[in-house]
């Protein structure tokens, strides 16, 4: 496939950048969009699509977690102050799509949301996520109760999930039940365990049919190993070690619904295991139910 000729090609950058401490200027992560958004892919097209890990600007070098949480509440927005308009404006200027990593969002009733929010080329804010499952005991995030999915006019679906939600197969299948076409997994994994998250970004590719983009912070924030996985399982791209690194590759996520209609290597229709005369299956743990007339994904 010829994917810098395709107009429904999506190229896509995720940046395994050091995150920036709390009160560094704007000025300095819009260059480093910028100069990202400059890049090219090896298909001779630049970013549409830029990616930042987790908490990328709200960095809190040399503290412990209680002050950390502390310092990122005092720093957190409403989704709707100057940091939010800068944002806009900066995906507005480049035309491009981003995620800036996530951002500590106020909560209603006190606390923060770890939250992900996605800017248009138009510059308008149109998706914010809140990471469902905190790294607990670690994290004092409040926690969010919903999914996010977001078109990408004239390319696919992406959904968002950050960090530890990604060892929760059900987060990662209601997203893709959602019609998602790539999860984007933002990351700040600082511990040994990113070697799981490297299988997970894998098995969670495979398992629903899906790209996976997974992307951390380098060091001496997070470990690094980004990777961008396709919807059969395969690695695409592996920015390996906790350096400072970027990915730039160019895909059509047309490939998800071609895998999910073909099956894996031909084989496995994983969306289509269940008839709509099969009997309701009982998943006591969720006081529920697999409905089969409820499994294919939603477009």
């Amino acid at each position: 496939m010829d994917t810098a000729a395709d107009t429904t090609a999506l190229t896509i950058a995720l940046a395994q950048y050091a995150q920036l401490p709390i009160g560094t200027p704007f000025d300095s992560f819009a260059r480093s969009v910028m100069s990202i958004a400059k890049s090219r892919a090896t298909s001779g097209a630049h970013p549409q699509l830029i990616v930042y890990p987790e908490m990328h600007l709200f960095g809190t070098p040399g503290v412990d977690g209680t002050e950390s949480e502390r310092l990122q509440l005092d720093a957190a927005t409403d989704l709707h102050d100057d940091l939010i308009r800068s944002l806009s404006d900066l995906s507005r200027e480049l035309g491009i799509w981003l995620i800036p990593g996530t951002l500590p969002e106020k909560a209603e009733n006190g606390g923060i949301h770890n939250t992900a929010v996605v800017l248009s080329p138009q510059g308008k804010l149109v998706a914010s996520y809140r990471k469902i499952c905190p790294w607990r005991p670690h994290e004092g995030y409040v926690p969010g109760t919903s999914f996010t999915v977001v078109d990408i006019p004239g390319k696919g679906r992406i959904g968002l999930t950050i960090c530890y939600d990604a060892w929760f197969p059900e987060i990662s299948r209601q997203v893709a039940w959602l019609g998602a076409d790539m999860i984007v997994n933002t990351v700040r994994t600082t511990t040994r365990d990113r070697l799981q998250e490297m299988v997970l970004a894998r098995s969670n590719a495979i398992v629903n049919q899906v790209y996976m983009a997974s992307v951390n912070a380098a060091e001496p924030d997070g470990m690094g190993d980004s990777l961008l996985v396709d919807p059969e399982g395969h690695v695409l791209s592996h920015l390996a070690g906790p350096r400072q690194q970027l990915l730039i590759t160019t895909v059509n996520l047309d490939h998800a619904r071609r895998v999910r209609n073909d099956g894996t290597e031909g084989c496995n229709k994983l969306w289509e295991e269940f008839r709509d005369d099969d009997p309701p299956i009982p998943l006591p743990l969720y006081d529920g139910s697999i409905s089969s007339t409820r499994w294919a994904p939603r477009r």
